[in-house]
């Protein structure tokens, strides 16, 4: 019952998105059947936030090799070349990999949004936080802008990310979506440009992506996920 609670209220934000696990079996099979992937020789990567209700309630976890952590806060690579670099080399011989990716945000049965009910709490909290928390710092000043520290890298290089989408962020209906929406074309653009930069290192053919939202639920309930892309890369071609 309350499943279909929520499914409503996510494809009132998220008209397309599906449950992590349908998902899950979606993507492996299109994997599988258009573009001949073994399934059993796949290493995935993350670029998730790493807030601890991504921990992972999708079926890649439980059948691919991995994962090869790259995210930070807000889900951005900040593993960088390096870190691509690293997964390229742990591929298996004659394999895959896929890549998964992108920010998360929180409903609640109220239909709040950038808000969840984390496990064993009363009271609904933040989700994505570190979005949130720049949210509220954009709204707070118009002019703001983050100054980079070594203790608070990962929060403040996310937030200057989102610098050219503020008043895009600022203008919008909702924008708790809207700067998640952002998030997930910073990622996108980072992991591409990754994997331009370092596509020499790669002795397979093929490296999927797919990328999107998760939607955080309540606790004990499949999360959602909100596709915004899948593509299988021709490595070779990247390469030359």
């Amino acid at each position: 019952m309350l499943q279909r609670k929520f499914d409503k209220i996510v494809r009132d934000y998220f008209p397309n998105a599906l449950d992590t696990k349908d998902t899950s079996i979606r993507f492996m099979g299109r994997m599988q059947d258009e573009y001949k992937i073994d399934i059993s020789k796949v290493l995935m990567a993350t670029s998730l936030c790493s807030d601890d209700i991504n921990a992972p309630s999708t079926t890649f976890f439980n059948v691919l090799f991995g994962p090869f952590i790259m995210g930070g806060l807000g889900g951005l690579p900040f593993a960088g070349k390096t870190g691509m670099t690293a997964f390229a080399h742990h591929i298996p011989d004659d394999g895959a990999a896929l890549i998964f990716y992108g920010p998360h945000i929180g409903v609640t049965l109220e239909g709040d949004v950038g808000r969840m009910y984390r496990p064993r709490q009363e009271q609904p909290g933040n989700s994505c936080g570190a979005l949130m928390l720049a949210l509220s710092r954009f709204r707070e000043n118009p002019d703001y802008e983050p100054v980079i520290t070594e203790d608070d890298y990962q929060q403040k290089r996310l937030e200057a990310s989102l610098l050219p989408y503020k008043e895009e962020i600022l203008e919008a209906r909702n924008q708790e979506v809207a700067i998640t929406e952002a998030t997930f074309k910073v990622i996108d653009e980072q992991i591409h440009k990754y994997l331009k930069s370092t596509a020499k290192e790669f002795k397979v053919n093929k490296v999927a992506l797919l990328g999107g939202i998760i939607i955080n639920t309540d606790y004990g309930l499949d999360d959602y996920f909100a596709v915004r892309t899948f593509e299988v890369m021709d490595m070779k071609a990247l390469a030359s």
